[in-house]
């Protein structure tokens, strides 16, 4: 019987994570072993379950953390030992991405491996900039090339190239800039056709330069642009007359957002800032394990049951259908005390009235944390205990490195605690890292214990409300802390 596990090789698509796969996303989250590139967006690790191992390939283009050699050894090791395995690369697999080399060994050895293709740069890049690679009335053909192969060497037919092609996309090519523009105007590509250079393509730090051919390095050079970058031959490089493409036009374009988590489920602040052009990490991801029901606690010994999150809302409901209590027959008022427990009572039928909440009766509190409070009117009962996945300080250690965080947002006190529990682990203080990022707080509360740990804070709202932060983050400078 043959008990080797299986190889995904899945194509991360070129940087924004919302373009990866749907079906690469399920096998990140059953994957025993990811082995990842340097140009994945760490964000696709939150993906991963808490026991997944993390192995980081990092190849750069004159320095190999990893050799291929030891990748192919490590991706069929894991798989005859009967480890699902995930090979995450950028872009498309079969792109440049080396993943021919790679299943050679899975042949050999009979192991079943499958290729999700991913969304290549040399197309993404360009439509993230406002540029199609072809139209109809200037680009019928389109070209993807690597200016150099394994050797480092050119291997490419410039006359076929420059003669055949109406659009070229080149990929990592900033580094043989002055060949490729050389060899396209010596086979005949005019000195003025339009190039379109964009680095880090599909990002939130995208950067978009358009030129010309007989111009383009020494304005790459003004402008300091390295890879990872495309560069873009042809007529339609210069179709947007070098306006801002859709995605820098978005209002939070440029931001960079690390949002402090306390609770197992993510707010719908993260989901509101993508929504207008920010990148936002939500640090960390919790599991939740559901405490066992009290055996001395009954519901209908309170006048009131407040609930502090979706995962309580559920909870409840479990302890009194144990019970045989009808939902009906519970007589204590009903508060919510977050907007996702509030949607989970309402979903459960259950609308509260605001008028009823009074701190002097008899409540009992379902929730994660305990009040900072104190008083005798206040039975608190723990629903679920948390647990931060150990994986997100890898990815948070990647976002520092590259300078992917702009701003860290604390909507509650009790976030403080857990992103400076992060920061040990990855050796960095909140004081250093107050001097690289803005540090936002939602109210006094969270300002006392961002003060207390030792952060430096740029701004605390008055009011902890979504809109008044997004307000405060579009006035803000694009370029903060770089």
């Amino acid at each position: 019987m043959n008990n080797n596990g299986f190889v995904s090789f899945i194509g991360a698509g070129p940087g924004d994570i919302g373009l990866i796969p749907a079906k690469a996303i399920s096998r990140l989250e059953n994957a025993d072993i990811i082995l990842y590139d340097r140009l994945v967006n760490p964000l696709l690790l939150e993906y991963c379950h808490e026991h997944a191992e993390l192995i980081y390939c990092g190849k750069l283009p004159d320095r190999h953390l990893l050799r291929q050699e030891v990748i192919n050894d490590l991706i069929l090791e894991h798989a005859i030992n009967g480890k699902t395995v995930v090979r995450l690369k950028g872009g498309d697999p079969g792109v440049f991405g080396r993943v021919g080399e790679e299943i050679v060994a899975l042949e050999q050895n009979q192991i079943m491996y499958e290729i999700i293709p991913g969304i290549t740069s040399g197309i993404a890049a360009p439509l993230y900039a406002g540029i199609p690679v072809t139209h109809r009335d200037i680009s019928t053909s389109f070209a993807i090339v690597t200016a150099h192969n394994r050797h480092g060497s050119s291997t490419i037919n410039w006359q076929a190239l420059a003669e055949g092609v109406d659009t070229i996309a080149f990929y990592m090519g900033i580094k043989n800039l002055n060949e490729i523009t050389h060899n396209l105007m010596k086979f005949g590509r005019e000195p003025d056709e339009p190039v379109k250079i964009i680095q880090w393509g599909t990002l939130n730090k995208q950067r978009t330069l358009t030129t010309t051919l007989a111009n383009a390095v020494e304005q790459v050079k003004e402008e300091g642009i390295s890879n990872p970058a495309i560069t873009l031959v042809g007529q339609v490089a210069g179709l947007d007359q070098g306006i801002k493409s859709w995605f820098e036009r978005s209002p939070l374009f440029g931001k960079h957002i690390l949002l402090a988590r306390s609770t197992a489920q993510p707010g719908k602040i993260g989901s509101q800032l993508r929504d207008l052009g920010a990148e936002v990490f939500q640090y960390p991801r919790w599991s939740t394990k559901e405490e066992p029901f009290p055996e001395n606690l009954h519901p209908n010994n309170y006048s009131q049951i407040s609930f502090e999150t979706k995962d309580s809302v559920q909870w409840f409901f479990n302890w009194i259908h144990r019970l045989n209590v009808d939902v009906r027959h519970i007589k204590a008022s009903i508060v919510s005390l977050t907007k996702s427990a509030e949607q989970a009572l309402i979903e459960k039928g259950l609308q509260e009235d605001p008028s009823n909440q009074d701190t002097n009766v008899s409540t009992l509190l379902l929730g994660t944390h305990p009040p900072e409070l104190e008083r005798a009117s206040l039975t608190f009962q723990s629903t679920h205990t948390l647990k931060p996945f150990r994986q997100s300080n890898q990815t948070l250690k990647r976002m520092l490195e590259e300078n992917r965080v702009d701003y860290i947002v604390f909507p509650n006190a009790r976030a403080v605690s857990t992103v400076v529990e992060g920061l040990k682990e990855i050796d960095i203080t909140p004081l250093e890292l107050s001097h690289e990022v803005s540090v936002v707080c939602f109210g006094k509360m969270s300002l006392q214990a961002a003060t207390k740990c030792g952060f430096t804070v740029t701004h605390t709202l008055e009011h902890p409300e979504t809109d008044l932060f997004i307000q405060w983050l579009t006035s803000q400078n694009k370029e903060v802390h770089k």
